[in-house]
């Protein structure tokens, strides 16, 4: 039995359904936007559809298979079936809930100090969905993104502009000084 010797593994591997952007996941100020992602599997994506419609997969391996899709929702919320088969036939699911949010986030400054030309600055920003961003004078604090996010930051000069940004991209700006 020359066949006898052959082996075949088996693809039991499902793809990976990752969505890269918008930042907040399913979270846009628009009723209509882009949702981006990529699929991995180890053989090759062979299709997505994004509820039971196929979509392109754009060009560049079938390993990472990126794709795009437009949101139209009809309310303020919603959700897509994102699937994903490979070429074995296995197949993997993402249900992602969309949500219109157009509330931007807060502010709070808790603490204030001005030592000489140096500016300390303490805080809280607070969002409906999640924080994603916070930056005093233009420069962005290493955060944990969530609803409720504490900062610090030193800067220089009389004041510290702050700038927080949810996950929808709204955006609340606040000078703080005395």
């Amino acid at each position: 039995p020359l066949l006898g010797s052959c082996t075949r593994t088996a693809d039991t591997f499902k793809p990976r359904i990752v969505i890269t952007s918008p930042d907040g996941g399913g979270v846009s100020r628009e009723r209509s936007f882009t949702v981006r992602g990529y699929v991995l599997d180890d053989q090759g994506v062979a299709q997505i559809t994004v509820d039971g419609k196929a979509i392109p997969i754009q060009p560049g391996s079938r390993k990472i298979a990126n794709f795009a899709f437009q949101t139209q929702l009809t309310a303020e919320r919603g959700q897509y079936t994102i699937r994903a088969r490979d070429k074995a036939g296995n197949e993997s699911t993402l249900v992602l809930p969309v949500a219109v949010d157009t509330t931007p986030p807060a502010v709070q400054v808790t603490r204030f100090e001005r030592d000489g030309n140096v500016v300390r600055v303490t805080g809280v920003a607070t969002d409906n969905n999640r924080v994603a961003q916070v930056s005093v004078d233009g420069n962005r604090l290493n955060i944990t993104p969530g609803t409720r996010v504490e900062f610090y930051a030193e800067t220089s000069g009389n004041f510290a502009d702050i700038q927080v940004m949810d996950g929808a991209g709204n955006v609340t700006k606040l000078r703080a000084g005395r």
